[in-house]
């Protein structure tokens, strides 16, 4: 008999997910260059709540975009916090150490519906 898990809301009402495609996604030390610092970048924002680093799913179907090399999802308390999490300068630095590391970055950004929840 299977035993079913009750979901969790995630904790905060907005979520910010980036994803990130290097330039030379092969080159190791790119790859560790860019974990250290969004490493360093998620341990010292006082704006996340909740973060997840993570690679491509070995999920392959028509529907799934896995080209990307990294992605970040972070959740807010709300909009307000994420901006200021724009101009946090601990957000502005990860941009700057890691940013010849990009060859495109794309963000979704998503508010909680309470209608929905």
């Amino acid at each position: 008999m299977k035993t079913q898990i009750q979901s969790e809301k995630i904790k905060g009402d907005f979520i910010h997910m980036v994803f990130f495609w290097l330039k030379n996604p092969e080159n190791q030390n790119d790859r560790q260059a860019f974990e250290k610092a969004l490493k360093k970048f998620i341990a010292t924002n006082a704006q996340v709540v909740s973060s997840h680093i993570g690679r491509p799913a070995a999920t392959e179907r028509p529907v799934i975009d896995n080209t990307y090399t990294y992605s970040l999802v972070v959740t807010f308390l709300d909009i307000e916090t994420h901006d200021i999490y724009q101009t946090d300068p601990t957000h502005l630095l990860f941009i700057e150490e890691t940013k010849s590391l990009w060859k495109k970055v794309s963000i979704y950004d998503s508010k909680m519906n309470q209608d929905l929840s």
